[in-house]
Parts: C-alpha cells; sequence; structure tokens
C-alpha cells in the first residue's frame, strides 16, 4: 500500500525558511517521479517543483531560485527547503508520487499518488 506522509509545515514570517519532509512507504521509490504541489483556498492545486527518476529536477517559475527538491533514497525521503519565503507561498503542500518518469510535472491529474499535506502560512 503506497503511503506519502508530509511534515515540516508551520508558521514564518517573510523572509524566512521551511524544510518539507515526505516519507513514503509501499512503492519502488527511485522508480517514480516525485513532486511537490501546493493549494490555497479558492485556487487550483499547483505544481510546485518535481524529481524525475534520473534525480532531473524542475520547479514553477514562481520558486526558482528559492526552493530546492531533493530525496534521499536510503531513507524513502523527499524533501522541498523552501527560502526567502513570502506570503503568496502560503498554502496546504502536498507530496505526489508517479510511477513513470515525470513527462509534464506540473499537472497533479498525473499523479496517482498524494500525502495529506502540510500547512504553509507565511506572514508579512
Amino acid at each position: 500500500q503506497v503511503q506519502l506522509v508530509e511534515s515540516g509545515g508551520g508558521s514564518v514570517q517573510s523572509g524566512g525558511s521551511l524544510r518539507l519532509s515526505c516519507i513514503a512507504s509501499g512503492f519502488g521509490y527511485a522508480s517514480y517521479c516525485m513532486g511537490w504541489f501546493r493549494q490555497s483556498p479558492g485556487n487550483e492545486r499547483e505544481g510546485v517543483a518535481a524529481i524525475d527518476t534520473d534525480g532531473s529536477t524542475n520547479y514553477e517559475d514562481s520558486v526558482k531560485g528559492r526552493f530546492t527538491i531533493s530525496q534521499d533514497n536510503a531513507k524513502n525521503t523527499l524533501s522541498l527547503q523552501m527560502n526567502s519565503l513570502k506570503p503568496e507561498d502560503t498554502a496546504m503542500y502536498y507530496c505526489a508520487a508517479i510511477p513513470e518518469p515525470c513527462g509534464n510535472y506540473l499537472n497533479p491529474e498525473r499523479y496517482g499518488y498524494w500525502g495529506q499535506g502540510t500547512q504553509v502560512t507565511v506572514s508579512s
């Protein structure tokens, strides 16, 4: 049974940092595309970053240079280091997985497995 469990969310002031983690279980983690998405009230879920089966990474334009996605295959853990946070980064953040290369990594419909989410709140 595939499980994704996020942690690390919280409340910070603008300019601060947070590190999100997602522990994966129940599947061959290294052969999956792994992504981070976020959703704020009234908005659609949007892709933030993804790491592909070959280890390459991709980022949504608004987070480039501020967020870093990484994975520890030995620990089946996906991370998202978020620096220089802005109020517009406030959202519920979700970890997601696809059992194949990412393709269009920003499209949430491609991902078949999701965590329960962790809230990130950035105050000005």
